[in-house]
């Protein structure tokens, strides 16, 4: 183990400023990460200029630019934080071997997981499993997250990923708002009114991969899926659902299909989870994903 002179060591809450203000490009987002003032975040950095004799920041316009010095040390502080944090959720894990967390989507937990998850406790009742639904993606490792489950490619710098599951979707509008126009293209669609469900950003990922921007379009927003496919139904927009809620209104001619397969046919749910040795619980839970996935048993 090295020796460290900690006489020659600036305050760490400088270093941690500094991290932050580098990393998220400027103070008052690295003092809302650190749950502090932007003053006390400037202070720190200037604290830090003085203990090394040298500007560190300075400003262009209306931007804070950092020197290839406070590029350095940053890098060289998040390394060295990150093992610290590695270290003490390694410990924190050995206090609880069977806890285990897991981030996801509201959706996919509401209509994937969910409705399983009585078979996973009745297997593994040893397992404590807290699941935090929500929209954001967050750092794992700062988190203390085990586990995520996300929609998208699987191409995340940063982190192991490894496919789930296909989200299968269909891009359908009312025949009563199609009013008997052939053949819509994607600019067609585009200018067209869509529905969407508030909080389920999935549907806007799949259609951009499939080359439907609508970024661009009038939106309405709904808070359940229920009045989504309502309003949906009632010709108010075209819309996004999975196969099995619409095929029979298309089979019926309620509904017209616009739009069925992404091109990208790698795009779905994946496991995501940082780099490095797994817990058993973590172990358990993902032999376990694969199982319900493929519509077996773990």
């Amino acid at each position: 183990m090295a020796q460290i002179d900690w006489l020659s060591f600036p305050p760490l809450s400088a270093l941690r400023a500094l991290e932050a203000a580098v990393r998220l490009g400027g103070y008052s987002a690295a003092a809302r990460a650190l749950n502090v003032t932007h003053a006390a975040i400037a202070q720190q950095v200037r604290g830090l200029e003085d203990f090394l004799g040298r500007p560190l920041v300075h400003r262009e316009g209306r931007a804070l630019v950092f020197s290839d010095e406070a590029e350095e040390l940053a890098s060289a502080a998040n390394r060295g934080f990150a093992e610290i944090q590695s270290a003490l959720l390694s410990l924190r894990a050995r206090q609880r071997p069977n806890a285990l967390s897991v981030t996801t989507t509201p959706i996919f937990a509401e209509r994937w997981l969910m409705p399983r998850l009585r078979d996973f406790w009745a297997r593994h009742p040893d397992i404590t499993l807290t699941l935090r639904p929500e929209q954001d993606v967050v750092d794992l490792r700062r988190e203390g997250i085990d586990l995520g489950i996300r929609y998208g490619q699987g191409n995340w710098p940063g982190v192991e990923a490894e496919f789930l599951t296909s989200a299968r979707m269909m891009a359908v509008g009312a025949e009563k708002l199609l009013q008997g126009r052939k053949d819509l293209t994607h600019d067609d669609m585009k200018d067209m009114p869509w529905v969407l469900e508030q909080g389920w950003p999935e549907p806007e990922q799949w259609l951009a991969c499939s080359g439907v921007d609508i970024s661009a379009s009038a939106k309405s927003y709904f808070l359940t899926e229920e009045l989504m496919l309502a309003a949906g139904r009632a010709g108010l927009g075209l819309f996004v659902a999975s196969s099995a809620i619409v095929e029979q209104d298309i089979a019926d001619g309620r509904l017209r299909l616009l739009l069925d397969d992404c091109n990208d046919t790698h795009s779905g749910y994946f496991i995501v989870a940082s780099p490095g040795m797994r817990s058993a619980a973590s172990r358990t839970f993902v032999k376990w994903l694969r199982a319900q996935a493929q519509g077996g048993s773990a």
